[in-house]
């Protein structure tokens, strides 16, 4: 008798509530010392006491696969089926984490889907330490609110195949929930706000680096053109030299070629000069008549010539 449901306990999925605990585990269950010394003749009022003296989660461990307290107690709620106020008053109950914990993971189990997210997902904001009790027997720590994301979207917890419920952006398009709002969102928008400035004050940073590189290669560009001016500078300075020293000549030798052609000119001047004055001198001497020419026409004439 002590093993079997309540009569007054409905269906839970279409099946004895004890049903949705693998029959394997259930044996092992009623095998178990804690389950014959500790959860006989218990009642939902009593199973609070067993509840508060929890230590750790878990399912089974060791080389036996022994079940935990936990999934003794758990059996037992499905056996008893208590009231959802007495469920809902131990997931609010925040002074024993483990008696939370095993409310939360009974509605997981027998819970409407719409109940289920309604009730657990506050508890997302629970940041407790749990003790957990792993299948090879060693204890490990791990959060409340990872515990809550496992109910909420694994298929198996503690030993134990999760009932299937919708996805909750299914039910959210289904208009039957709410889009959930995280009590760690003002802190996401601080951060995203300190990270939007961080990355302005880098941008900054980066962009006055850009200016102080460019003013940089600016300054070696001029340094570099320095340099270059002063190598070139004496060989600027000898082409220089070597161009006034060109004009020089130029014009020495221009004044050469002037003075030449003076020279020049003044020679045809006065070449000119001296054949207009043999020229003059020819014709002077040639409008003179000989001795002779004189004495030969006198003597045509008839007349004495000339001595």
């Amino acid at each position: 008798m002590a093993n079997r449901t309540d009569p007054d306990a409905r269906s839970v999925h279409g099946t004895n509530p004890q049903n949705l605990v693998e029959k394997i585990l259930r044996m092992k269950i009623y095998s178990s010392m804690y389950w014959k010394e500790h959860c006989f003749a218990l009642t939902a009022e009593s199973l609070v006491d067993k509840a508060v003296d929890l230590k750790y989660v878990g399912g089974t461990f060791g080389g036996q696969r022994a079940p935990t307290q936990f999934m003794c107690l758990m059996l037992k709620l499905l056996q008893l089926q208590p009231e959802k106020e007495i469920i809902v008053e131990f997931i609010k109950n925040e002074d024993y984490k483990y008696v939370r914990i095993l409310g939360a993971f009974y509605l997981r189990l027998v819970g409407r889907p719409l109940e289920v997210y309604q009730y657990l997902e506050p508890l997302y904001n629970d940041y407790r330490k749990v003790r957990l009790r792993n299948a090879d027997g060693n204890f490990a720590l791990t959060h409340m609110d990872e515990i809550i994301d496992q109910m909420l979207y694994s298929e198996y917890l503690f030993d134990v195949a999760m009932p299937r419920i919708p996805n909750r952006v299914t039910m959210e398009r289904l208009s039957l929930l709410e889009p959930r709002i995280s009590v760690l969102e003002d802190d996401f928008d601080e951060d995203m706000l300190e990270a939007e400035a961080g990355n302005a004050a880098a941008a900054a940073r980066e962009k006055d680096r850009d200016k102080e590189r460019e003013r940089d290669r600016d300054r070696e560009r001029g340094r570099d053109r320095d340099r270059d001016r002063e190598r070139h500078r004496p060989r600027d300075r000898e082409r220089e030299h070597d161009r006034d020293r060109d004009r020089r000549d130029a014009d020495r030798d221009r004044g050469r070629d002037r003075d030449r052609e003076r020279e020049r000119d003044g020679d045809r001047k006065r070449r000119r000069e001296e054949d207009d004055r043999g020229g003059r001198k020819e014709r002077k001497d040639g409008d003179g008549i000989s001795v002779e020419e004189t004495n030969a026409m006198r003597i045509k004439l008839g007349m004495k010539p000339l001595k």
